[in-house]
């Protein structure tokens, strides 16, 4: 307002404050009655997807839970072999360059199935191990592509109600026993306790890896989902260890320096195109010293060349291209004899000064990228320049079995560890897998075979059950301290993980699950109900969980697991008293009330 001669009044200050807290007064009334809208609509829809319970116990010798249930539905029979981030109903979104689509391609939040995974019809509890290395239902991986196409190669037979697992693989159809026999007189080291850990890419049903666990080398068998072929599924199913995965675009889930041997039999990775960036990852993952076998074309061109639909001289070039840019990387020809060619990284790092040269190919990498960073990391057409120290090389390590409990120098390279941590770590394990066996007596027993340590520390539980028949997949959070490199040196294997996603395994695979507070750790970036049905859709019928937590997240996971049909009871820790609390579950059989496609 203005006085008649033009001038403003002065502003009055308990008007614009009346003003100011109408305006506050109305805002807050429009997003109360929206918030309400919201709420309702959400609540109806809630409803459609979890029933919920009238307040139940859950009995055990420790007393009982009082809590409200929550009823998960079942997904739809076609999603028996749901594999959320590798779904080959989502490929025609992502490219086919360099196989992209094959990769690690997660669902947005509101595309996320909650719902729980159904077995195939006709499922049946798996064969146990060690029986299951040589055959398993069929009715478990109802798949025959393999069998029909690769019949005269004996990679699996069709035997009634079972496959058969003969050990044939392409580039040893007569038995992977023979092929192996071969590799350890060109590799002494696979012998005597100094290779111990291995990967397998396009790994076919693993044989190979198979065959090395009886020879004390544990291997991890990668290989893409697929329409057909599940060569990862039937992995598992014989209970010999696998993941889904691909050289493509992006850096494998393994930290660097970390495998003793990588192998390739015909797996049909096209070595030497992109600038090499396949044997560049190899390069990466592999530790000094470590070896790299190739079976197939190109190697002993001289004598297959008829069969591989080719000529001598394309063969020749191919064979040359690869020996080439193999040294440009630092390997060396270690050992030749027949379909199988061995190289060895070099630990003598003056081979890398080659690359300081600006005209060097392939270049060295700057340090732009840590070389262990490896969840959703690019690959690079570069060279990933190990540490001059001892501590990566294969030759300082320890041998197996002795390396399993030694510290290993990488636990300095850890906020907070130290050789004393790590013999803490390792002791602490033994008292408490004591502990499980008593509350879960299966543990070591032919009904475990494939466990899963969802938030390993040092490995230290796969570390105390090292004696028992089974294997364990030691997974580091990809949030989490970086650790991975201390499993791999003490002789286990693992991978990197965000458990806010699905994992890269195909549904009913691990006998065991076992948490550590992982719950407590990243209940703060992800709701826990898909971690808990991550877990459900990744565990067998009759398979086990081990979730020890603070008793708030206990209170909390285990309505969850009623509502996902699993049976569980509430335990005390080795050391009774605890804020910490064992619950122990075990996941029904069921089956699909609807018939599958």
């Amino acid at each position: 307002m203005k006085h008649k001669d033009g001038k403003p009044y002065p502003p009055n200050k308990n008007s614009k404050k009346i003003q100011v807290t109408l305006i506050v007064v109305v805002l807050c009334g429009f997003s109360f009655y929206l918030g309400g809208i919201f709420c309702s609509e959400k609540d109806t829809y809630a409803t459609k997807e979890v029933n919920r319970e009238d307040e139940t116990s859950i009995g055990n010798s420790a007393g009982s839970l009082q809590t409200r249930g929550n009823s998960f539905t079942e997904c739809s029979a076609d999603y028996q072999d749901y594999t959320p981030c590798t779904d080959p109903r989502r490929w025609k979104k992502y490219g086919l360059h360099r196989l992209t689509f094959m990769e690690r391609h997660c669902p947005p939040n509101f595309e996320r199935k909650e719902c729980l995974v159904p077995p195939p019809d006709g499922y049946k509890v798996p064969i146990r191990w060690p029986k299951s290395k040589n055959e398993c239902w069929y009715r478990n991986v109802p798949y025959d592509w393999i069998n029909k196409q690769k019949s005269n190669q004996h990679w699996l037979v069709k035997e009634g109600e079972k496959f058969i697992f003969p050990g044939g693989g392409t580039m040893f159809p007569n038995g992977v026993g023979k092929y192996v026999d071969l590799m350890e007189d060109l590799i002494p080291e696979m012998k005597d306790g100094t290779v111990r850990t291995a990967i397998d890419t396009g790994c076919g049903v693993a044989s190979w890896g198979g065959d090395l666990l009886d020879r004390g080398i544990l291997t991890v068998s990668l290989a893409p989902r697929d329409n057909h072929e599940a060569q990862v599924q039937f992995a598992l199913e014989r209970g010999i260890p696998a993941v889904l995965g691909i050289i493509s675009t992006q850096r494998l889930p393994f930290p660097s320096n970390s495998f003793d041997m990588a192998h390739c039999s015909r797996c049909l990775i096209p070595w030497t195109e992109f600038g090499g960036v396949y044997l560049l990852e190899v390069h990466r993952i592999l530790r000094p010293g470590g070896f790299w076998v190739l079976s197939g074309p190109p190697v002993n061109y001289e004598n297959r060349w008829r069969g591989w639909n080719t000529t001598i001289e394309e063969q020749r070039s191919d064979y040359e291209k690869l020996q080439d840019l193999l040294t440009s990387m630092c390997f060396k020809l270690y050992n030749k004899k027949d379909d199988i060619a061995v190289w060895q990284k070099l630990t003598d790092n003056s081979c890398y000064k080659k690359l300081d040269n600006s005209d060097s190919y392939p270049p060295k990498c700057d340090d732009g990228t840590e070389p262990d960073s490896a969840w959703y990391t690019p690959l690079r057409p570069c060279v990933v320049v190990p540490p001059a120290t001892r501590k990566v090389k294969l030759n300082a390590l320890a041998k197996w079995p002795e390396r399993l409990h030694v510290a290993p120098e990488r636990v300095s390279d850890i906020r907070g560890g130290s050789e004393g941590a790590f013999k803490h770590d390792d002791s602490k394990w033994k008292v408490r897998a004591k502990h499980y066996k008593k509350l879960l007596p299966a543990i070591g027993s032919e009904k475990v075979r494939n466990v899963m340590d969802m938030n390993t520390l040092y490995g230290g539980f796969a570390a105390a059950l090292v004696e028992d028949p089974l294997w364990v997949m030691n997974v580091v959070s990809s949030y989490a301290a970086n650790t991975l490199p201390v499993v791999f040196d003490r002789g286990l294997i693992g991978t990197f993980h965000d458990w806010c996603e699905a994992f890269s395994t195909y549904p009913r695979t691990y006998d065991l699950l076992h948490v550590d507070n992982l719950f407590t750790a990243e209940s703060h970036r992800c709701e826990m109900k898909y971690v808990m049905l991550e877990m459900d859709r990744i565990l067998r019928p009759n398979g086990y969980a081990i979730i020890r937590e603070s008793s708030y997240f206990i209170d909390v996971v285990a309505p969850m697991a009623k509502g996902m049909r699993w049976s569980c009871h509430e335990e005390e820790t080795e050391y009774s008293g605890q804020n910490e609390k064992i619950l122990i579950c075990q996941k029904k059989l069921w089956y699909s009330k609807e018939t599958s496609l």
